[in-house]
């Protein structure tokens, strides 16, 4: 989108999460008029995006997403620095790798998982090899888990950031940027494309879009994830590291000020109660053993929420555009993979608005669908507003 195209547009975009946040800043600081609609506070506690790990891994994600998902894993592990960039206020954000572990009965586990993913880079060169670590090389780039563990798979060139003080800097940028935020305003999407205020409605809803999505065979619900934030003071892991285990794996995400957040947990429901007793007892022995300085961390949160999942798992932008209403966009399906593919999805939304098509998303095999007919994924079509 140009800054001409943008000067005189006007856009409404309902639900204040990672996605909205992210394109209401993109489009103000592209000229536009953005109102921002959330039924929840500035603060984001009602988010998927706050409790999570926010980890950007494709290679390692690439052993149980599609293609197209690691497709925008990695057009979004660069992006994600140009973003950051470009606030006012400091995120951290992290490119060290990941380090991959498991304890000596689960070798032939760590075996089948490392074979996948060599696999994937043959398929995709734009992935790095991951490279297969001893106890010398070990201890040279993770030297406080090397007492435990003989060897390792490093994933190069994957990173982190922390998710809440990017949801809190986006916020201090929609405040510079004088985007008017409504904040404990539940709107329904379709009111707002009534009253013509608007050139376009942006429904980022997530889970609270549910109904939107129930008509679809592609139907919107929620998966169920749980993490608990742990105070660590003498851990002092550098990258964010994963457990390969047949029945809890788990990822150890390590943040600044020595906070360190660990999950594993996906369960196909919605409920949004306190963590299970199971779920925190599986969680807090794994990390344990990984490194015994886990015994004495503080736990800080104990945290759950739903991600908002397509049926197929993926995600998936929707266009309408209806004689007499404003047009509506659809954001939805992120699941697991909020963080790692944003970027991709903000880009091609940018492309939507400015010129009714998306390359990006065409080359990346992001799905996006016109007047909620035929799906157009193929590289036979264009990724267009049209119908």
């Amino acid at each position: 989108m140009n800054q001409s195209q943008s000067l005189h547009s006007k856009y409404a975009i309902v639900g204040a999460g990672l996605m909205g946040r992210l394109l209401a800043v993109a489009l103000a600081q592209r000229g536009a008029q953005v109102n921002l609609y959330d039924q929840g506070g500035c603060d984001a506690s009602g988010a998927a995006a706050r409790i999570a790990a926010a980890m950007l891994a494709p290679l390692a994600e690439s052993a149980i997403t599609e293609d197209s998902v690691v497709r925008m894993g990695i057009h979004s592990l660069p992006r994600w620095k140009q973003l950051i960039d470009k606030l006012s206020t400091p995120v951290f954000f992290q490119q060290d790798g990941t380090l991959i572990l498991w304890h000596r009965q689960d070798a032939s586990e760590a075996e089948r998982f490392t074979s996948h993913l060599e696999k994937n880079c043959l398929h995709n060169p734009q992935l790095s090899l991951p490279q297969k670590l001893n106890s010398t090389e070990l201890r040279d780039i993770e030297p406080g888990v090397a007492d435990r563990f003989m060897q390792g798979l490093y994933l190069p060139d994957e990173g982190q950031l922390d998710n809440r003080q990017l949801l809190d800097a986006l916020l201090a940028e929609l405040n510079l940027l004088e985007v008017k935020c409504h904040w404990h305003q539940a709107f329904d999407p379709e009111q707002l494309r009534a009253n013509h205020q608007y050139e376009c409605v942006i429904d980022c809803r997530g889970n609270g879009a549910k109904d939107a999505w129930s008509s679809s065979v592609n139907s919107l619900r929620g998966v169920r994830g749980e993490v608990v934030r742990l105070y660590a003071p003498e851990v002092k892991l550098r990258r964010p590291t994963r457990l390969i285990h047949p029945r809890y794996p788990i990822y150890i995400a390590p943040k600044e000020n020595d906070v360190y957040v660990v999950g594993a947990t996906e369960i196909e429901s919605d409920d949004l109660s306190e963590m299970s007793v199971r779920s925190a007892m599986e969680l807090l022995s794994a990390v344990y053993t990984v490194h015994s300085g886990f015994a004495e961390a503080r736990i800080l949160e104990m945290a759950t929420q739903c991600r908002p999942t397509l049926k197929n798992n993926l995600p998936e932008i929707r266009v309408q555009k209806d004689k007499g209403l404003s047009d509506l966009i659809m954001i939805n399906g992120l699941y697991r993979h909020g963080f790692m593919i944003s970027p991709a999805v903000l880009d091609s939304t940018l492309e939507l608005l400015a010129s009714g098509q998306s390359n990006t998303a065409l080359e990346l095999g992001l799905s996006i669908s016109s007047n909620f007919g035929k799906t157009a994924r193929t590289s036979s079509h264009k990724a267009s507003l049209c119908a």
